[in-house]
């Protein structure tokens, strides 16, 4: 039986005094090795949604546990449940006066008090297997969108998280560069990273994706494996959305 790492049980986010309901009653386990698409139009509460499973956003009701820990109560040390969570975002968010190897170890240094030298060695060997070893010594403006976006994905993992939370990581890349930084995320699927990916990409959720997850209005409409979803969708609401994407 797979061992669940992140359960999410009745999650429920509104906003402007309850008007607005980005998150509505949306229950979801995601299990280690998992690779977990999320799809759906602009709007329905994907974002929303991820970002609520490290508390970047801090849900109205509902319940999320890591590793069994309730990690919406009171007296939990979220700091270190956060790092076990590694978060990219469209815009890559890298701190354009460090260098890139800084960028990468800042976070290793300060919060895991790992020696420099380690902590560089480390940074390394990922930039490497990104292909950006090459690049260490620049800083964020010398690099291409793709380049910053590998640079943003090997700064989470720096860190040794669980899972890998993904927010529309190509979206804001030009076309061309998309494929490079898919190619680094179907490396990590490969090896059994956990991930939680908000996309627009369909073919890449239908290749890599374990289970995918539709998303609209803030509920969870359907879920089931890529073939089950892309090739028979359930809801009308579905099938209209494929119709527009695919």
């Amino acid at each position: 039986m797979a061992q669940k790492i992140i359960e999410v049980t009745d999650l429920k986010k509104y906003y402007n005094n309850g008007a607005v309901h980005a998150l509505d009653g949306v229950t979801v386990d995601i299990c280690r090795g998992d690779v977990i698409a999320v799809i759906g139009p602009s709007g329905g509460g994907k974002s929303t949604f991820l970002r609520s499973l490290n508390l970047l956003e801090v849900p109205t009701s509902g319940s999320i546990k890591v590793d069994g820990v309730e990690i919406t109560g009171k007296k939990v040390d979220l700091p270190r449940h956060r790092q076990k969570m590694g978060m990219v975002f469209q815009h890559f968010n890298l701190f354009p006066h460090k260098t890139v190897l800084e960028n990468l170890t800042m976070a290793p240094i300060r919060i895991k008090k790992m020696p420099k030298a380690e902590a560089e060695q480390k940074a390394m060997t990922l930039l490497g297997r990104v292909g950006l070893a090459d690049r260490a010594n620049d800083y964020p403006a010398q690099l291409s969108g793709g380049q910053k976006q590998r640079v943003a994905i090997v700064r989470a993992l720096a860190m040794e998280p669980e899972v890998m939370l993904f927010d529309e990581p190509t979206s804001a890349l030009d076309p061309e560069m998309v494929g490079e930084v898919l190619e680094v995320m179907r490396e990590l699927a490969h090896e059994g990273m956990t991930m939680v990916i908000v996309t627009h990409e369909m073919a890449f959720a239908r290749e890599v994706a374990s289970r995918v997850l539709f998303m609209e209005e803030g509920k969870l409409g359907e879920q089931g494996t890529p073939e089950v979803i892309f090739t028979n969708p359930q809801s009308p609401r579905l099938q209209n959305f494929l119709k527009k994407v695919l």
